[in-house]
């Protein structure tokens, strides 16, 4: 088994899959993977609700989004081989009153600075682009860039082609620990092998807080647990992701006709947790009964399925993602606090470039895993 490698990549899910990819695509090839369990994706990667978005972000996030969406998320169907079901449709976070208007006019104030395209509607102008909506909706925003995605086609996509581009993945390894040796990152342990690498990318989800803690460095981060639900099949309504502004639901329409839709009851926290992410059987109904509301159509849609995975929450909503400047070659990519997927790409990429060359195309510095620190 190869243990040596000039990058070693902790994590299997999107991130590490797509930096790895991306590494091997720049010439950097010699490159292992490591992934706790014994799936590829198998956290928060192929569990999400497939959102491919801009608005509704925090600003911090914008330039990397809206980066990866213009140039990436366009043709990474065919660059990858493999349908990531990509849709470009728009998105419209709905609102029913005063409150809610107020919410999404700050977050639509606050983007637009940002220079996305994205504005406020009527719940006219919103059943003229989604005629399914009830008149219960009387206010949205609407940004016509933004789309959705598959998770798990996407993730195993770039899995798919960095394998076929000669780097090496292993599973059921979960990292125990990190070792630097006169001050580089060298070693990275396992309870089989211990692996060496020149360079190190923690992008482990949840697990990345306590890997990075064998090396003295702190992530402010915990996880938080998200539910979705997947339709039968429906005839085809509307491309349009969706959200509301107070989060009673998220989701759209697959290629295939079913509603993937995402939300949350609160009783979530109060799950026994044994280490696996399970539904609470409150939160599908609670989930549905808001979803009624928006879309009468759908009452007699049949669940298929439902599904949890956890979030690794960021104290302050943005992830930690670039170097490590107390440990030479050492880097991080995680506390994506339920925004990962679609800045994948992007994300990535950049994390690529600064590992190659000690620099981007896009600034990361908004995302400094330092900026916690108490400022002397």
């Amino acid at each position: 088994m190869k243990t040596k490698a000039s990058v070693v990549i902790i994590g299997g899910g999107i991130i590490g899959c797509a930096t790895a990819y991306y590494l091997a695509k720049s010439g950097m090839n010699d490159v292992i993977v490591l992934e706790g369990s014994d799936h590829i994706g198998n956290g928060g990667s192929s569990r999400n609700g497939g959102g491919v978005r801009q608005s509704g972000r925090d600003v911090r996030e914008l330039p990397l989004v809206m980066y990866g969406i213009k140039n990436l998320w366009p043709t990474l169907s065919d660059e990858l081989e493999v349908d990531c079901e990509y849709h470009q449709d728009g998105n419209l976070r709905l609102g029913k009153n005063e409150e809610h208007a107020k919410i999404l006019t700050k977050l639509a104030d606050n983007a637009r600075k940002a220079g996305l395209d994205v504005r406020m509607i009527d719940g006219d102008e919103v059943r003229q682009i989604n005629p399914y909506l009830s008149h219960e909706v009387t206010v949205a925003s609407w940004c016509p860039t933004d789309g959705h995605a598959n998770p798990l086609t996407t993730t195993l996509g770039y899995y798919k082609m960095a394998r076929r581009l000669g780097v090496t993945f292993i599973t059921g390894e979960p990292v125990k620990e990190l070792r630097v040796i006169k001050g580089k990152i060298r070693q990275v342990i396992t309870p089989n092998n211990v692996y060496e690498g020149e360079s190190v990318l923690v992008a482990a989800g949840l697990d990345s807080r306590q890997i990075l803690s064998t090396v003295g460095i702190d992530i402010p981060m915990v996880k938080s647990l998200l539910e979705a639900l997947v339709t039968e099949a429906q005839p085809h309504m509307f491309d349009q992701m969706l959200g509301t502004a107070e989060a009673d639901f998220y989701g759209h329409q697959t290629k295939h006709g079913s509603f993937v839709f995402g939300g949350s009851s609160g009783m979530e926290r109060f799950n026994k947790d044994n280490g696996t992410p399970v539904t609470n059987s409150k939160t599908a109904p609670c989930i549905c009964r808001g979803i009624m509301k928006y879309f009468p159509d759908l009452k007699n849609a049949k669940i298929v399925r439902t599904w949890a995975g956890y979030m690794d929450a960021s104290y302050d909503g943005v992830p930690s993602l670039g170097t490590i400047d107390e440990i030479d070659g050492l880097f991080v990519a995680c506390a994506f606090h339920g925004h990962g997927f679609g800045i994948a790409p992007a994300a990535s990429e950049q994390l690529a470039k600064l590992i190659l060359s000690g620099t981007t195309d896009i600034s990361l510095d908004e995302f400094r895993y330092d900026r916690f620190k108490a400022k002397i």
